[in-house]
This record gives structure tokens, sequence and C-alpha cells, in this order.
């Protein structure tokens, strides 16, 4: 992966993902700019996900390219941070436990010095020091995320990819943590790359949308740009009997 030089934080160009016989992503081209939270959506099982561990390395590609920003003083696991689905922690450690794992991976640094590091993590993620200690068997789902935020964040990435991150949350947790994500952004000048399919989190915090149909990018803007495509899946999600719901005052039909 090169550097990018520009504005953009993130580029993609041409690019082909697929397993076995099925393509998944065909000549999909995409900018992130830097400094701007990013909403990627798409039906489920359309490449959201693909797109994203393509972008990170976790996938080979079978054509095309993918130029991220340049690497930091970690490479690039301490220039990119990422919370996948659910959280994904270790079960067998704590809190503080699952924070450190990066530290202890990629940077040489104390016990002390890591200890410090978790607190300040849980912190900025509104936990309490105490919770540091606590399982993830012990905590919340709403927890859970803000566990699995710190930990992303351990390295102080320039770059956060988050996977669906209010999957599973209540809508009152879920819009606590949409707040979160936009304060740490303006606060420590994050480039946000969101998978999701909340229209809530697109809505809130969203500086631009990026649909994904039929491999491509069909739709990028923000949410009123995206939302005046004519795209058929893009018309059926954002004007759909679920976002006339979200958006009461619209007086809109399909």
């Amino acid at each position: 992966m090169m550097a990018v030089t520009d504005d953009c934080a993130i580029r993609v160009r041409d690019l082909v993902v697929g397993f076995g016989r099925r393509t998944i992503l065909d000549r999909l081209s995409l900018d992130v700019r830097r400094g701007e939270i990013i909403g990627l959506v798409g039906a489920s099982g359309g490449g959201k996900s693909v797109l994203m561990r393509a972008i990170i390395g976790l996938l080979p590609i079978r054509g095309g390219s993918i130029e991220v920003e340049a690497a930091g003083e970690h490479g690039a696991i301490g220039r990119w941070g990422i919370l996948f689905q659910q959280g994904a922690l270790f079960s067998s450690l704590n809190a503080r436990q699952n924070i450190q794992f990066p530290l202890r991976e990629s940077a040489r640094v104390s016990q002390t010095l890591m200890d410090e590091i978790a607190t300040a993590k849980l912190e900025m993620v509104g936990l309490a020091p105490e919770d540091g200690g606590k399982f993830p068997s012990e905590l919340s789902g709403g927890m859970t995320k803000r566990v699995a935020l710190a930990r992303a964040l351990a390295l102080d990435p320039g770059i956060l990819f988050l996977d669906e991150p209010t999957s599973g949350l209540d809508p009152i947790a879920a819009g606590e943590f949409d707040s979160l994500i936009r304060i740490l952004q303006r606060t420590l000048g994050l480039t946000v790359f969101m998978v999701t399919h909340d229209l809530g989190s697109l809505t809130a915090i969203c500086d631009r949308v990026a649909a994904l149909a039929d491999g491509r990018i069909v739709a990028l803007g923000t949410m009123e740009e995206v939302r005046a495509s004519d795209h058929p899946w893009v018309r059926a999600y954002f004007h759909g009997k679920r976002a006339r719901m979200l958006r009461p005052d619209s007086g809109e039909s399909t």
C-alpha cells in the first residue's frame, strides 16, 4: 500500500475483491478525506465489511489499488485503530489487559506506563478506572463497545475503522456512542471510516455517506445528496418505511 500525499487519508481505485468465482467488489473507487467521518452503508452481504477488511490488509485483492495515509511510529497497526463488530474482546483478559494488548504487541513500554495508558483510554471513552478490572462477561453491551474503542485508540491512531459500532445497542446507548465518536474525532483529529446500517448514526455524525451496491459505490456525499440519488437500492433504503419513521416530519413518500 502506498502513502496518500494530498488531503485524502484513503484512496481506493478500481478495487476488485472476490471469493472463489464470486466477485464481491467490482472496480470500486472511493476517496476518504482526512479528518472526516464517512459512513459506508449497503445491503447485508453486499461487501461493506469486505471493503473495510481489504483496506486494512486482512483480505487479498484481485485488482485495483489501495493507498492509505503513511503509517506512524508503530507501523500500520499504530496508524490505524480498528473496532470490530461486537467488540471482539479477548474473553480471558480483563478490560485493562484488552486495552494493553496492542501496546504489548507493538510498543516497548513498561508495565507502569501501560497501566497509565489503559486508565487514560478508559476515561477517554467514559469509563471509570475500576472498570478496567472487569472481564468481558461482566460488561454490558455499551461498556463492551467502549472498551473495544479504548483498545482501538491505544496506540493513538490517525485513522479509526468502525465495523457496525452501534449494532446490538439500544437507541439510547447507540446515541451516546455516536456522540462519543464525534467528540473523539474532533478532539483527536481522527479520520473515521464507519461501516454501519444505522440510519441514526449516518444522520447524526457522518460528514459524508457512501452507498455500496452492485459491488461499487453508487452514491456519495452528504446525507441529503445521497438521499437524492435515483439508484433503486439507495431509494429503497433512504426512503423506505423505516427511514420515514426516523424522519417523521419529512412528509416524503417512497
